[in-house]
């Protein structure tokens, strides 16, 4: 990864509500908008676009934080488009402000932090943890 090419890139993730994508689907409450988790699935799709190619083979990054605010709600139907921008890169974690709109309507927007990690090494320690856990 060079690090000084990927400051500064921006990426874009498009959805258009689905019945699945609301709370109520997500049994998080009775309205029928759009659910935090769908939201976030958003943001992280915005980020790992902005990134997409400046990783080299067998890297990719996995979220370590997300903040976000919901500042309009939407329902099923509704097409959005997010935008990530990285904002900062500190000991291999990127930092990526994120807004995502309906129209020139802001709907939410947000910070992910995202850690750069060797894709082998990161699954075969997951796999690792869930044998030691199994067998315990």
């Amino acid at each position: 990864m060079n690090f000084d090419t990927a400051l500064g890139v921006v990426g874009m993730a498009t959805l258009t509500v689905r019945p699945l994508d609301t709370s109520v689907a997500q049994a998080l409450s009775d309205l029928p908008v759009m659910a935090t988790p769908s939201l976030a699935n958003l943001f992280e799709g915005a980020c790992t676009a902005a990134l997409a190619e400046h990783l080299e083979q067998g890297e990719t990054t996995i979220t370590v934080d997300i903040q976000m605010a919901q500042h309009n709600s939407v329902g099923v139907a509704t097409e959005l488009q997010a935008y990530a921008s990285c904002i900062e890169i500190e000991d291999m974690v990127f930092t990526f402000e994120i807004e995502v709109h309906h129209a020139n309507r802001l709907i939410a927007s947000g910070i992910v932090k995202r850690k750069l990690v060797d894709r082998v090494t990161y699954t075969a320690r997951v796999a690792a943890e869930a044998i030691v856990h199994e067998a315990s």
